[in-house]
This record gives C-alpha cells, structure tokens and sequence, in this order.
C-alpha cells in the first residue's frame, strides 16, 4: 500500500523484442473469469503487459481503494469501471461478483500494490468461485515479501511469511513467542513480515526480547527513488530505528536460529524418555522448558518410535 506516487511513466514500459525458445514474446488474449493482477509496489515501470491488457478489457476491477488504484489506471489510460473490494465489504460483494461471472463477465482483483490476496483481501472471494467452478486465473508480478527475501542476504529457502505482526504488544510478544517455541522444537526458516513504519522500532524491540540476536534486514520502500535494505543483527536494527524513524512501505526479515535448540529439545526428551513414559516425559519437558505441550507432546512420540524401530 504504497504512500508515494508510481515513479515511472508508460512510455518506459516496452514489449519483449525476443523470448527464449518456447516462450511467446506477444500477451496472450486476456483471460475470461477472475483474474487476480498483480500491479507495481511502487515503480510503475513494473507492470506487466499481460497486466495493462486484463486490465484494459476487463469489465470491471475490484480495488482495495478505489481512489489510490485509480492513480495506476489513470497514468496507464484504463479506463474500465472499478468497485470496492476491501475487508469491510468482500463478504457482500461475492453474490454480486459470482453472478457477473456466471455471466461471462472478465473480473479484474488488484490490491494496492503487490500481489493481491498477499495480506490483502479476496481470499474469500477467490474460494467462493472456486466452490462454483468458475474460472479463475492470476497475472504475476511484484510482490514486495519476496523482492526483499532475494535482497535480505538471508538463506532464501525454506521462508515463511507471515503478513503484519499483531499491532498491540501483548499480542505481538504472544505471537513472537509461539514462533520461538515451533523453533525450539524444530522450525528453522527465514522469517518475514510486513509492518507499518511508526511500529517499526517497538516491533524490533519486542524481535530482540523474543529471538535474541540473530541476523535481520529491513527492507523499506523497494523499488522507489529511496529503497534501503538495512542488514545487520536484531539489535543493531532496533537501535537505529529507534533512534531514526522509518518512513514508507516496510518488510523485516529475520533469518533462522543459528543455535541449537532443536538437538537441545531432542536431547532432553531422550534424556526424560530413559526413565518415563511419552506423556511423563512430555510433560517434565515441557514445565522445564516452557514450550507448547503439544509440540514437545508430539516430538517425544516421534523420538520414542525412533527408538522403538
């Protein structure tokens, strides 16, 4: 949901004047049905003509915010109509939309910025015409978690994103809590959110209580005039946000464990299972540790059939 104006003009946008064996340099005819189109993060330079052209002859874009798509649209010269499609509203506006696609009609999703669907609504609209059988199909393109995965310096693979972090503290550490606990127990991926600017410094905070430190970038404004990936550890993020205020579009990556928590977890319960039954030795790791009964539950039952075989 980006806070600037695109960057780059249409005249900047040009068709592929060659493609790789197999691959058709020309757009193919637009799609019919539900068509989920991706639009830029911020450089209007990053639209796809495939994009330009579902949107050009669709009869109708569903928007996150009409007003700030209309921005895109305008400097792209489409001209079809556009309705709301937000949070508040998806749930009443899937009888009318299923209906128009019954009908044949071309129905073109766009968020704000980005890949829609990506912590940004139609989900529900997506699975509604799925259950009817009806066409649907997406347009790829920019997606801000994954531009800042490839620009992190963090191991790309395995990642799991995990959209906004609650917005109130409580829940926040809750949340950052539960994931240290999964990585106790055997998680280990590169971690990345969205978050808004003015929670940026307090989230790096409540980051460091939970993971201790650990190597980290935040991402900011990809793709504008002022894009910045700082990396560095949890601590030194926190600190220079909390000293220099972040503004824009913000992603916060954090790499996976660089301990051991994991063989630790595993050399307790077999250490507890020599002398216990599963459910005792789950139970005495679990009070010592402080980690969700049902994982350390579900690990021990995993180790004793190892032990078993």
């Amino acid at each position: 949901m980006p806070d600037e104006a695109y960057q780059a003009s249409p005249d900047e946008i040009l068709p592929n004047e060659a493609s790789p064996e197999g691959v058709s340099a020309a757009p193919n005819t637009p799609p019919s049905g539900l068509v989920l189109v991706s639009t830029p993060i911020g450089n209007l330079g990053d639209v796809s003509t495939r994009a330009r052209e579902v949107l050009r002859h669709s009869d109708l874009i569903l928007c996150e915010d009409t007003r700030h798509s209309a921005q895109l649209l305008r400097v792209l010269g489409i001209t079809s109509r556009t309705e709301p499609l937000h949070e508040h509203n998806e749930d009443t506006r899937i009888p009318p939309v299923l209906a128009m696609l019954r009908a044949g009609r071309r129905i073109a999703l766009i968020s704000d910025a980005g890949t829609p669907l990506v912590s940004d609504p139609g989900y529900r609209l997506v699975r509604a015409a799925i259950a009817e059988g009806l066409p649907v199909t997406a347009i790829p393109g920019p997606n801000a978690a994954i531009t800042a995965l490839i620009l992190s310096g963090l191991p790309p693979l395995p990642f799991l994103f995990l959209g906004f972090p609650p917005p109130r503290q409580a829940a926040r550490r809750a949340a950052f809590g539960a994931l240290r606990a999964a990585e106790r127990a055997g998680l280990t991926a590169t971690l990345i959110w969205h978050e808004a600017p003015h929670r940026l410094a307090e989230t790096l905070a409540d980051m460091v209580d939970a993971f201790g430190a650990r190597s980290a970038a935040v991402a900011r404004e990809l793709t504008k005039h002022f894009e910045e990936v700082r990396r560095g550890t949890l601590a030194d993020l926190a600190n220079h946000y909390a000293a220099n205020p972040a503004r824009g579009e913000i992603t916060i990556l954090l790499g996976p464990p660089e301990d051991n928590d994991a063989e630790d977890l595993d050399g307790t319960l077999r250490a507890a299972l020599r002398e216990h039954s599963v459910r005792e030795a789950a139970a005495l790791v679990t009070a010592a540790t402080g980690l969700p009964r049902k994982l350390v539950y579900a690990r021990a039952l995993e180790l004793a059939k190892q032990a078993d075989e």
